[in-house]
């Protein structure tokens, strides 16, 4: 009888204990990877005179019942470029708490150095990187659905890098923009023609009512200018407040697009 006891329980430390790009951790924690850059992603990371680096920094973060073997949605994190900002300081500040909550895998992608130019294209590769080593460490990840979200900059940096995942074969099932006032994800998408499919992707806006630096109105332009280039699946959602990221707007954003994944 104690045998047995002891076998169930290294049974589930063996299950409990996963591996992302080289690093042991367990389901319901947040774990850092270096993950080496593809020929493709490379090409990006070059481009604006940047020294092209041998790996990035890959961060990602699990529900506490993770369990690979399913299939998991999950999101990109992408952020300004202002006050050297990097892509895991959004994940972990802005998005982790509510997407976990909502059964979502986290996962965000940085230089293993400073760009000498931090460029939607340098983004791109990191993003690369990050998402070659999900599908390297759980098999089957690369049909798992995926979903963008960007605050200020990041959301317009999410526009642009949306389109070129989607052109890389990864399945692009949202996109989630709060405080945007530019519309990069048009000029995005005629970039990287990922195919007239893409124009199907869910997009949803959050707009604070007093944002002054994305002001609603814009927010709403920004929504226009994407409807005419051809997206069919759009929404906007407000909430009192300003230029930030509203957790219960995040929930809305991200129960949208499950409903729709099924």
């Amino acid at each position: 009888m104690t045998l047995n006891v002891i076998s169930v329980v290294a049974a589930d430390s063996a299950q409990a204990a996963l591996n992302f790009a080289g690093v042991t951790f367990s389901p319901g924690s947040t774990v850092q990877a270096n993950v080496p850059l593809s020929a493709q992603a490379k090409s990006y990371a070059g481009q604006g005179g940047n020294p092209v680096p041998a790996s990035a920094v890959a961060v990602l973060a699990t529900p506490a019942n993770f369990d690979p073997s399913k299939s998991w949605p999950f999101l990109i994190i992408c952020s300004t470029s202002d006050f050297k900002r990097q892509n895991r300081d959004d994940l972990v500040q802005f998005y982790r708490r509510v997407g976990l909550a909502e059964g979502w895998v986290l996962l965000a992608a940085d230089g293993s150095q400073r760009p000498r130019n931090d460029t939607a294209a340098w983004r791109t590769a990191m993003t690369l990187a990050a998402i070659d080593a999900l599908h390297r460490s759980f098999a089957g990840s690369e049909k798992w659905p995926m979903a963008c979200a960007g605050f200020s900059g990041g959301a317009k940096g999410a526009g642009s890098i949306a389109p070129v995942l989607a052109r890389s074969g990864c399945r692009i099932t949202g996109l989630y923009l709060t405080g945007v006032n530019q519309d990069y994800l048009s000029p995005g998408y005629v970039r990287a023609q990922p195919g007239a499919d893409f124009l199907m992707t869910p997009i949803y806006i959050s707009a604070g009512h007093d944002d002054r630096i994305a002001r609603v109105e814009q927010q709403y332009d920004v929504a226009g200018s994407i409807k005419r280039t051809g997206f069919t699946r759009l929404k906007i959602g407000t909430f009192h407040g300003g230029h930030e990221v509203n957790d219960a707007q995040t929930s809305i954003a991200l129960r949208w697009f499950r409903s729709l994944q099924k």
